[in-house]
């Protein structure tokens, strides 16, 4: 039996007529107009009033060179009274089915976490899909991660103190991909990756999944027309990105090992046809020895947080994520 919608979100729903009869995008400007307006806009409006005061974290953009170009990333830090105070650090990769969104879609999330965690965050711009498709953006990042490593000192950071990585729906994909990556790469060697943060991430293609494990991919044919993603949105990313389904680094579960990976928290929405992607990463991480928290968020459909951030579902979405980062970074008793 299917789990029924959360209340006050289903009753938002229906009075969100220019939400409910957008028209499927023809093209990545249609899809990332419509983007920015119901999911980065209506976000950031509900954020700005919540943010810290200016003088208790800096910020700073910087220029990455990447193969063939360079990126952004905005940095933040925190501002306290010893100058000399470090900090962990966090690197964060945004989602957007891999060809939406920005640095400014996380933004405001980020400086109010950068000071309530006293967390130095690099919030990465990568190239987007389909100018830059497979595996440009998962490059992208991992320059990110290897320059976030080799300028802790610009950051403030001391990665020591934890140094994490994490993103929501294909920027958790692209964190989850990072994270075996990084575990393999002797340039990590002495600075290795100690968190991992997983909302409502996508972790293996449809046309991937594992024999073994088929059985359990349920929510994909569950939820195949959710409001906030639907199977044919998710073919339309799939198109644009060009990725090969099989390989492990756009669906992470299909690495032969899962070992050594750091402390991951993952975040599940219900009514997500990415549900299950969740829920069998936790089980295989568990079973590679991986230290896993897990949070299901009951009713609610992929990204509804972003839509209609003043719902109860959506705050305790954002304190999940806040909880989840307190456990990465082994403070859980102080949260």
């Amino acid at each position: 039996m299917l789990a029924s919608m959360d209340s006050e979100y289903a009753a938002a729903l229906d009075k969100a007529v220019a939400f409910k009869t957008i028209r499927p995008p023809t093209t990545v400007t249609e899809a990332r107009a419509i983007f920015d307006n119901f999911f980065v806009s209506a976000h950031k409006t509900f954020l700005e009033p919540h943010l810290p005061p200016d003088y208790t974290y800096a910020v700073t953009d910087h220029l990455i060179p990447v193969d063939g170009g360079e990126i952004s990333a905005r940095c933040l830090v925190p501002a306290v009274d010893n100058e000399s105070e470090t900090f962990p650090v966090l690197v964060y990769i945004h989602g957007g089915g891999f060809s939406l969104g920005g640095i400014e879609m996380d933004d405001y999330t980020l400086r109010i976490r950068c000071v309530r965690h006293k967390v130095s965050i690099v919030n990465v711009g990568y190239r987007l899909a389909p100018e830059h498709p497979f595996p440009i953006p998962v490059n992208d990042c991992y320059t990110a991660l290897k320059w976030t490593a080799s300028n802790a000192d610009l950051l403030k950071g001391d990665l020591n103190k934890g140094f994490l990585i994490g993103g929501e729906s294909a920027g958790a994909n692209i964190s989850a991909v990072l994270s075996h990556m990084a575990r393999d790469d002797p340039f990590f060697e002495g600075r290795r990756l100690t968190g991992l943060y997983l909302c409502e991430p996508n972790i293996c293609h449809y046309a991937a999944y594992p024999e073994s494990l088929k059985a359990k991919f349920r929510s994909v044919e569950e939820f195949p027309a959710m409001p906030t993603l639907s199977r044919q949105a998710m073919e339309r990313y799939y198109r644009w990105y060009n990725a090969p389904p099989s390989d492990p680094r756009f669906s992470p579960l299909l690495y032969q090992s899962h070992e050594g990976l750091p402390r991951t928290y993952i975040q599940a929405m219900e009514l997500d046809p990415l549900r299950d992607d969740a829920f069998v990463y936790a089980e295989v991480l568990r079973e590679a020895g991986v230290e896993i928290k897990m949070d299901l968020n009951s009713g609610v459909t992929h990204a509804f947080y972003a839509v209609f951030p003043g719902l109860a579902a959506a705050a305790k979405v954002r304190e999940n994520a806040e909880r989840g980062f307190e456990w990465l970074l082994r403070r859980e008793q102080s949260a």
